[in-house]
């Protein structure tokens, strides 16, 4: 019995060891993509590149995300994660450009928006992390707020109406929030042992919470 509870322990203590493993890997990478990240949306910006365009930035992401997702479990998926976040940071740039030209005002938005981000990741992750729930009973909403933004993200492509679009980037919020909280309880319960693709789910929300911030931001100050 004494064998059995020694051994018991010696597997929880790996398991830990482990997760904490996992844990330092994807914040430390996440940390490195967002300054990247942010380094190519600088450039972007600075050098007054056109943005991609709808359709080249669907087509980019998701060529690249499924690049990171058949290279996760290789050297090379840290080069298909950098090659992720710097194109989306690019198409972030042109963006952000716009924004700024407006003046002070601009550049407040921007920084409010950040700020606002930073705190909804940290208040989420450090929730997670101090209850150490397990929030994988969130997959049920999460399909099926995944369908609502799917819906309203094609209607608002033909409609484009302000109301439409601000319910969209309000949604893609709180589908963001949810996939923090999951992907981090993912990591802290086991369910997730590659950082890589812990990494990219954690940037993508962060990126989306970013983005509809600015366009909420945006619309309530009248630049709409």
């Amino acid at each position: 019995m004494s064998h059995q509870t020694h051994l018991s322990r010696t597997h929880q203590a790996e398991s830990v060891l482990q997760t904490n493993k996992v844990l330092r890997n994807t914040y430390m990478l996440l940390g490195m993509t967002l300054a990247f990240s942010a380094l190519t949306a600088f450039l972007a910006a600075s050098m007054n590149l056109p943005h991609p365009g709808l359709i080249l930035t669907l087509v980019g992401f998701y060529g690249l995300l499924f690049l990171v997702h058949k290279t996760a479990n290789s050297s090379s998926g840290l080069l298909s994660v950098f090659a992720l976040t710097g194109f989306m940071g690019y198409t972030l740039g042109p963006i952000l450009g716009m924004i700024s030209a407006i003046g002070p005002a601009g550049n407040e938005i921007i920084m409010t928006a950040l700020g606002g981000t930073a705190l909804i990741f940290f208040a989420l992750s450090a929730y997670v992390l101090t209850t150490k729930k397990d929030m994988s009973f969130l997959g049920g909403m999460m399909m099926a707020l995944f369908v609502v933004v799917l819906v309203a993200f094609v209607a608002n492509l033909f409609l484009n109406i302000p109301a439409l679009n601000l319910t969209l980037s309000a949604l893609f919020m709180l589908f963001s929030a949810g996939a923090i909280l999951m992907q981090t309880s993912a990591i802290i319960n086991g369910g997730e042992r590659n950082y890589i693709l812990a990494t990219v789910t954690l940037y993508v929300s962060i990126y989306n919470i970013f983005v509809s911030l600015l366009n909420i931001l945006m619309a309530f100050g009248g630049d709409e």
